[in-house]
C-alpha cells in the first residue's frame, strides 16, 4: 500500500490523473559548508521534519498565501527535488520565502512549491548532484514511541534522493493521521526517526500495510521502487 489510492498515487511510476495536471515541485535546500557537513541521517531527519513543517503552516493552509501553490503540487505528482548551497548562495536562498528547519547540526530551508519548471533564479542555480553525506558512526536505535521513516535496504541512494524519499514518507504518514494525531506530532516538534531497515524487517514493514513510497522514477532509481516505509505509533495495529 502507499497511503493513497492504489490507482492515483502521486508516487506510483504509471501514468494517472496526476499526470494531466500541471506539475509543480517542492525546492528544498540543504546548506552544505565544507567545513561542518550535516551528518547524512540529520539531514535526511530535518528534511522530513521541514516537509512537515510546511505542510501545517498556516501560510499553507485555507486562504494562505501558499496554499494555493501548495494544492496544486498535491493535485499532481509529489514531487520533492533537494539541492545544496554554502555561503552566499544559502543567504541568497534563505532569502525566498520559505521555513528553515534545523535539528542535530543540518539546517534544511523548504521553500512554496513552484511549477516544474518556473524555478527561482536563486534556486535553480543551485547543484543537484553531489549531495554526499556520510554518518560517522551507526545511528542508534531509535527511541521508544518515536515515528520512524524505514529506508529500503536494497536502494542505494544519494543522500538528496534520501532526504526528498524521507520527505514523501513523512508526507503520506501525514495524510494518514487524525487531526488530533496530527497535532500531537506538531506539538512533538514532529519527533522521528530515519533508519535503514534489515532485509527481514523491510519484508514486515512493505506488507504491512502502513504508508509506502514507490518512487516514479524520474532519477535515480527505477520506476516503482520500494523506497521508504512510514511506521508512526497511530498508524500501527
Amino acid at each position: 500500500m502507499t497511503g493513497e489510492p492504489l490507482s492515483d498515487s502521486p508516487f506510483r511510476d504509471e501514468r494517472t490523473a496526476r499526470d494531466e495536471a500541471p506539475q509543480f515541485v517542492l525546492p528544498l535546500v540543504v546548506r552544505l559548508e565544507r567545513a561542518e557537513p550535516p551528518t547524512r541521517t540529520d539531514a535526511l531527519e530535518t528534511a522530513a521534519r521541514a516537509v512537515l513543517t510546511l505542510l501545517c503552516d498556516p501560510r499553507s493552509e485555507g486562504d494562505g498565501e501558499w496554499a494555493r501553490a501548495v494544492r496544486d503540487w498535491q493535485d499532481a505528482r509529489i514531487r520533492k527535488v533537494v539541492r545544496r548551497a554554502r555561503g552566499s548562495e544559502w543567504r541568497k536562498a534563505a532569502a525566498l520565502p520559505g521555513i528553515t528547519v534545523e535539528d542535530g547540526g543540518a539546517e534544511v530551508r523548504v521553500h512554496p512549491p513552484v511549477p516544474l519548471d518556473g524555478w527561482p533564479r536563486e534556486l535553480a542555480k543551485l547543484q543537484v548532484s553531489g549531495t554526499e553525506l556520510e554518518d560517522p558512526e551507526e545511528p542508534a536505535e531509535p527511541a521508544p514511541g518515536v515515528p520512524v521513516l524505514w529506508l529500503n535496504p536494497d536502494v542505494p541512494m544519494s543522500a538528496g534522493k534520501a532526504m526528498a524519499q524521507a520527505g514523501h514518507g513523512a508526507q503520506l504518514a501525514w495524510w494518514r493521521l487524525s487531526a488530533a494525531e496530527r497535532d500531537a506530532w506538531r506539538e512533538q516538534g514532529f519527533a522521528l526517526a530515519v533508519r535503514t531497515a534489515g532485509a527481514a524487517r523491510w519484508k514486515e514493514l512493505v506488507e504491512s500495510g502502513l504508508p509506502l513510497v514507490r518512487d516514479a522514477g524520474f532519477t535515480e532509481i527505477a520506476p516503482g521502487s520500494c523506497t521508504v516505509v512510514a511506521e508512526h505509533p497511530a498508524l500501527v495495529g
